[in-house]
């Protein structure tokens, strides 16, 4: 028996077989839940990847951009499951130009674009899995730590810290309906987004020396262990929490 057993999750977000989203979608199948995936683009590429998990599970797709999209979510989920206790967001994308230095030049539509589909989109994708969540349950966000300034992270940094105020008020609000609201913020790993990013090898000097646990780029397991952990009954009381999942580098100093 596992620690999802009888629960329905929707996974937003998966691209690969190295997207934090599919980890987590495999491991919360694992757990015994039944899975429910979105993706968006190459969706012929998210089917291949999806089969690949431990369990059969729906792929629908998600542009987080499109209000028609995000209006049919629930019935569109709802012809698989008869509900939801949880959701998983782990959706990013900035431009090129919003990336790699050029921070003082990015155009705002580019950054509008970056915090229209990395922020808000956690709040948009909430509300639209709401109607499915009438018994509460758990919303869980992938983010990388906004507390310090990155090289070459540029507006996707400041939409990661968004994103954390975006979490912190979705807690207010929906706390009432007993939906906890929380997000993982994972070390670096190797997905597609993080390739995207100009000067992300650079990351992993910092890791080595500064993770007192060590750290692994190639691994995916720690922060999806952590975001189905959060999905679990284990953390009923515990919502607006950001869980870091880095080996310990943001708790040290220089």
């Amino acid at each position: 028996m596992g620690i999802l057993d009888g629960k329905r999750i929707l996974v937003a977000g998966v691209l690969t077989d190295s997207s934090l989203g599919f980890h987590v979608a495999r491991l919360a199948q694992l757990e015994g839940a039944t899975v429910v995936v979105t993706g968006f683009g190459r969706m012929s590429l998210v089917e291949r990847i999806v089969k690949r998990l431990p369990h059969e599970a729906p792929v629908l797709e998600l542009d987080v951009q499109n209000e028609e999209h995000l209006a049919s979510l629930a019935e569109r989920v709802g012809e698989y499951v008869d509900g939801l206790d949880g959701v998983v967001h782990s959706i990013a994308f900035a431009p090129q130009t919003a990336l790699g230095g050029a921070f003082l030049d990015t155009p705002f539509e580019d950054v509008a674009t970056a915090v229209h589909v990395s922020t808000y989109s956690l709040k948009s994708l909430t509300m639209a899995a709401l109607p499915l969540m009438s018994g509460g349950g758990s919303v869980v966000g992938l983010d990388f730590d906004a507390q310090v300034a990155w090289p070459g992270y540029d507006w996707m940094g400041v939409a990661k810290a968004g994103e954390e105020a975006t979490a912190r008020y979705l807690a207010k609000y929906l706390g009432p309906r007993g939906i906890r609201v929380n997000l993982v913020s994972a070390g670096p790993v190797k997905t597609m987004a993080a390739r995207s990013i100009p000067g992300f090898d650079e990351f992993e000097g910092v890791w080595d020396q500064r993770a007192p646990l060590g750290w692994d780029l190639s691994d995916s397991e720690p922060p999806a262990r952590a975001v189905v952990a959060l999905l679990s009954d284990w953390f009923p009381k515990t919502t607006g929490e950001i869980v870091h999942v880095d080996g310990g580098v943001h708790a040290m100093g220089a």
